[in-house]
């Protein structure tokens, strides 16, 4: 008796997120087109074909790969997700904004390809590695103010994982009120005075599509005496290790927030 194969065989990955889980989960098999802006893992890119930006996409060469299932993300998607969805193809949009939406999400891919049991030991231990690194950010004598830069030009705050992620390894987000805000256009900073009078002592940037330089900060008008700027605590952590609603975030990228912080607390705490 032939075993029925489990889930979608041939899945486009519109965004890096869902690309770098199937691979984690031994899937790559399944995946038949990924986003030009993947990185993660980086051998995806050699072995896949590129088929979409992030607000753009191939519609031909997509439907010319006989997908029965593509992964997109939030509502930025959403005309991508129509044409396909016209033409007939299964399409799965994910709205993650938060730590626990990540996880659910991953819980979610990784049934639909017939490893929710891995899926879910994988969860489990990186739940694990969250909580170990919480409870050693509560042993700060003083956690340090985090402006969370995504964008440098208005200046945008982090969206909500992000700043659930900063609280986790140890900092405080100076703007936990835009935090909520799934848009960037909602989370925009227009007065610079607001990021300057709210003094934080930790400055991160990470930017999609070009460099954050830390060097250019101490430039901008008003920001020499921010205590981030005195003491030279400015740094980028790289957009796909933190700013993709997946693995990397909840791994990579909290790890280079929590170290950032710990030797923060170690000298100026």
């Amino acid at each position: 008796m032939k075993v029925p194969v489990t889930g979608p065989q041939r899945i486009v990955c519109l965004t890096e997120e869902t690309t770098e889980w199937l691979y984690a989960l031994g899937q790559e098999h399944r995946i038949v087109g990924i986003s030009g802006y993947t990185v993660r893992p980086r051998r995806a890119r050699e072995e896949k074909p590129k088929v979409s930006a992030f607000l753009s996409a191939k519609i031909d060469k997509i439907l010319a790969l006989k997908p029965d299932c593509v992964f997109g993300f939030s509502d930025l998607q959403a005309d991508i997700a129509s044409a396909l969805i016209r033409a007939g193809v299964q399409v799965t949009v994910f709205n993650q904004r938060s730590v626990d939406e990540i996880f659910s999400v991953l819980y979610q891919v990784g049934a639909m390809v017939g490893q929710a049991d891995q899926a879910m030991q994988r969860i489990t231990q990186m739940q694990a590695e969250l909580n170990r690194m919480h409870e050693h950010a509560a042993t700060f004598k003083r956690r340090p103010r985090v402006y969370f830069e995504e964008w440098d030009g208005p200046h945008i705050s982090g969206i909500r994982w992000v700043s659930e992620l900063i609280e986790i390894a140890g900092g405080q987000d100076i703007f936990p009120e835009l935090a909520t805000q799934p848009m960037g256009k909602d989370r925009i900073i227009a007065d610079p005075q607001q990021i300057i009078d709210r003094a934080p002592d930790i400055i991160i940037g990470s930017l999609c599509g070009k460099k954050f330089r830390p060097e250019s900060v101490a430039q901008r008008v008003g920001w020499q005496h921010i205590p981030a700027v005195e003491n030279k605590q400015v740094f980028e952590i790289k957009s796909a290790d933190i700013l993709q609603p997946g693995p990397a975030a909840l791994s990579d990228g909290v790890v280079q927030l929590h170290s950032i912080f710990d030797q923060w607390a170690q000298q100026y705490a």
